[in-house]
């Protein structure tokens, strides 16, 4: 009984010592009302004197206004801190997941590279940084992005949204490291009631205690720095329900008082001293955080552990302390050598009617299949056999049951449980003030879905 007691105080030292890393991030994108831009200067210098970086995502707008305004003591006041990008124009129709809609996954990447691309480079002219990280205005998500933001160089995506998530912990999804959907680990203190902060600390305090006995994890907070002088929104009160003034009629958001100002400020103080103090907890930037996970190319499996789990579910694997994604896994059955895909550009039935397929047709399938990958980079939406298709789940599960004898092969059908991790709720997923009135995106989730091969819990070093 002893022996177990100290067992048990062994194991509950060592998960205290796991690491929790906070990333701190704020949208800084307020471009119409210029007490925003102190805020900003505020918040950076006060962090200084904490000693604490945070990640400043900048829409690109904002950047070239304080250039206008000659704020360049803003600029250097970011600067010292990770500059991430929040979209280009943020909140000026059309906001991405409207363009997006309408799009398929190249044409949507392409699409958003081309109204992206110049911001991410004004935010690398002015800051003298490329941006770490991207994340979407409001809840104007698309998969398509994720394509454009590997090409743009920008390799993690750090927001929050529903519409797909893993464990309440960074994920790897369309090639990025994505700090999304963090449910009980994103920790907000409330800068409006001073009196509810020790509530929330709390509340900080076991989430970070679960992180710990997990082996480690990160806490997600986030603000705008205009909600520390304004009351509403600067484009709550321009572009609700996608409304699109002339700049000449925009309007100030309201102003809070200084007192208020002061509250919330001595809020967030408060709240990062108490997180610095805590034992093995450490504020990280989004640039840091890439650096802190696994190479998201991990050593190959064995074939057969591959088989054995395809052939029942299309999902990621983890073993031990590396994770697989199912393009992972199938590149792995195919004999294709790792690298990144990206999902299928579209759903695809089966047509193949018969209960089996001739194996020399299959092998050629097959054959063909690696073939797509190696020259797009992609999963193919079906395989081809002969004039007839097999879905991509359905391809890959009967590949992996397909012990490689006997004239014929057995087709099985797939099951492409990744899918559960996204959201089902296309109008509550993309519910956001700026959008136009009823705005709903099935489209955009179902091709998120499609992206979910190569979706996969990410791995602390």
């Amino acid at each position: 009984m002893v022996r177990l007691a100290f067992l048990l105080l062994f194991a509950l030292t060592l998960a205290a010592q796991a690491p929790v890393y906070v990333v701190l991030w704020f949208d800084t994108e307020d471009y119409v009302e210029p007490a925003a831009d102190d805020a900003a200067l505020r918040l950076a210098d006060d962090l200084d004197r904490l000693g604490v970086r945070a990640t400043f995502k900048v829409v690109g707008e904002k950047a070239r206004m304080l250039e206008l305004r000659n704020r360049r003591d803003v600029i250097r006041a970011l600067a010292r801190h990770d500059i991430g990008y929040h979209s280009n124009f943020h909140s000026i129709p059309p906001a991405p997941a409207v363009y997006l809609r309408q799009l398929g996954l190249l044409e949507g990447a392409a699409e958003f590279e081309r109204r992206e691309a110049a911001g991410v480079a004004d935010l690398r002219r002015l800051f003298g940084q490329h941006p770490s990280c991207y994340g979407q205005p409001g809840s104007s998500w698309g998969p398509q992005s994720n394509l454009a933001l590997r090409r743009l160089g920008v390799p993690v995506y750090l927001d929050e949204g529903s519409q797909v998530g893993v464990d309440n912990q960074p994920f790897w999804y369309g090639g990025l490291l994505y700090i999304f959907r963090m449910g009980p680990f994103l920790i907000r203190p409330n800068i409006n009631d001073e009196t509810r902060l020790e509530e929330t600390l709390r509340r900080f305090d076991q989430a970070a205690a679960q992180l710990a006995q997990r082996g480690g994890g990160v806490l997600s907070t986030y603000y705008h720095p205009t909600e520390f002088v304004t009351t509403e929104f600067w484009d709550g009160v321009n572009f609700s329900r996608g409304a699109n003034p002339e700049r000449r009629d925009w309007k100030l958001p309201r102003r809070r008082t200084p007192e208020d100002s002061e509250r919330a400020y001595r809020v967030l103080r408060r709240y990062v001293e108490y997180a610095k103090s805590r034992p093995n907890v450490r504020f990280v930037t989004a640039r840091e955080l890439l650096a802190l996970y696994d190479d998201p190319h991990p050593p190959r499996l064995d074939r057969r552990r591959v088989s054995l789990h395809l052939a029942a579910r299309q999902t990621w694997l983890v073993q031990g302390r590396w994770t697989y994604s199912a393009a992972d896994l199938l590149l792995t059955l195919l004999g294709v050598e790792p690298q990144h895909v990206d999902g299928p550009a579209e759903r695809r039935p089966t047509t193949w009617r018969d209960a089996t397929l001739p194996r020399p047709a299959f092998e050629r399938a097959s054959a063909d299949v690696a073939a797509f990958i190696r020259r797009h980079h992609r999963l193919p939406s079906v395989a081809w056999v002969g004039s007839e298709t097999l879905s991509l789940p359905d391809f890959t599960a009967t590949l992996a049951a397909d012990e490689g004898a006997g004239p014929t092969v057995q087709l099985r059908p797939g099951n492409p449980e990744f899918e559960t991790a996204f959201s089902t709720d296309p109008a509550g997923s993309f519910n956001w003030a700026i959008h136009p009135e009823g705005f709903r995106a099935p489209e955009l989730l179902d091709l998120g879905r499609l992206q979910g091969w190569t979706l996969k819990p990410a791995r602390l070093r």
